[in-house]
Formats: structure tokens, C-alpha cells, sequence
């Protein structure tokens, strides 16, 4: 397939026309439909080496966590979110999680984005006081509606999945979830469902 040489007339945005724009638009379409082939290339980067000092590789660490939700009933998005909710660690390992939920925001919905987005700071539970640090840095979020859902998600699948003895699909198996995810409208309020709260399950809260 060759490539579209068309461009645009301007070198400084603001000389764009409505033509410019339009155009960019239709070449965009393809790019946007390739996120998923972008996604699972970066993780598959996340498994050719082990992270220093831990057991498995950080595509494992997705794959376990997502397995673990997968075993136990939850729906897509927290399947999804739970594979790629360290994805943010190659290029942000300071703030990964913001990282992690940026990419999948425009397609899951609110609470399981915000849930990547504070997983970090929940985390902390487990580790902090070994570094002197806050363990309790996530009570500053203690009034948010999204608290008690990011606290299990933390305790049941991400503290969890360090186990290199535990059965785990390989990437090939969660694929087709990733795809679908990826392929929503961005930003549908129906998908995004700004506000509402669901269990793990996917379920009202």
C-alpha cells in the first residue's frame, strides 16, 4: 500500500484552512485505529527484559493482574485496565499511573480510569513506611466515591501479582479485549459514564 503524500499548505498552525484541517482529520482515521497495535507493542517491550529486583517482567505483572480479574468475574474494562494499568512505565516511571490512565480514558469508564489514575498513591499501603514515606497518603482521598473500588483493586489484583508461579495467559489471550476497548467511539458518554460507580464486577456500586 503506498503512502498518501498529501500535506497540508501551512508551516504555523494558525495559517491552517478549513481544506488543512479536514485533511488531517482523514489522515488521522488510520493512526487512530492502529492505538491498539501501539498498546500491545509497548507491552510486549514491558516483557523482553525483568524489572531489576522482581521476579517476573512488568508484561507478566499486566498479565497476572489481569488474569486475577479475568478469574474473577470482572468485566472488560477492568480486565483491560488491570493488564495495561502499569503501561505508563517505560516512558513515566515517576507517574506512571497518571500515565497509564491517559492512554486508556477516552475508552473505559470513569471510575476504572480514575482507579489507574490514584492506583500509585494506594499502593503505598503496602511499601511506604519501609522508606520512611506516608503508607496513609491515600486517605486524602478517603471522601472520593471511587476510594473503596481503587482499594480492592490494589488489594485483589495489583500487590498481588508478583507470583511467578501463578497460571497466566499469555498476551495473545487478552488481545481481542484490548482491540475491542480500543475500538469504541473515544469518548462516548455512554462508555465513559462520567460520575457513576461500578463494583470490580463492572456492576453498580
Amino acid at each position: 500500500m503506498s503512502k498518501d503524500t498529501r500535506q497540508v499548505s501551512f508551516t504555523a498552525m494558525k495559517d491552517g484552512t478549513k481544506d488543512d484541517y479536514l485533511l488531517l482529520a482523514e489522515l488521522e482515521k488510520p493512526y487512530h485505529r492502529m492505538t491498539a497495535d501501539r498498546v500491545l507493542a509497548e507491552l510486549r517491550r514491558q516483557g523482553e527484559a525483568s524489572m531489576d529486583g522482581y521476579k517476573i517482567t512488568r508484561m507478566h505483572h499486566g498479565l497476572q493482574a489481569a488474569a486475577r480479574a479475568e478469574k474473577e468475574g470482572a468485566d472488560i474494562d477492568w480486565i483491560v485496565a488491570a493488564l495495561l494499568h502499569d503501561i505508563g512505565d517505560g516512558l513515566a516511571p515517576q507517574n506512571h499511573d497518571r500515565f497509564s490512565a491517559e492512554v486508556i480514558r477516552p475508552f473505559v469508564r470513569w471510575d476504572v480510569s480514575w482507579t489507574v489514575e490514584h492506583h500509585g498513591i494506594f499502593q503505598m499501603l503496602y511499601y511506604a513506611h519501609h522508606y520512611s514515606w506516608d503508607e496513609n497518603a491515600r486517605e486524602d482521598f478517603r471522601d472520593h466515591p471511587c476510594f473503596d473500588i481503587c482499594a480492592e483493586f490494589c488489594e485483589r489484583w495489583d500487590q498481588s501479582s508478583f507470583d511467578p508461579a501463578y497460571e497466566t495467559p499469555p498476551l495473545e489471550h487478552f488481545e481481542p479485549m484490548v482491540r475491542e476497548v480500543f475500538g469504541r467511539k473515544a469518548w462516548d458518554p455512554a462508555v465513559i459514564r462520567e460520575g457513576e460507580v461500578t463494583n470490580l464486577m463492572g456492576k453498580a456500586a
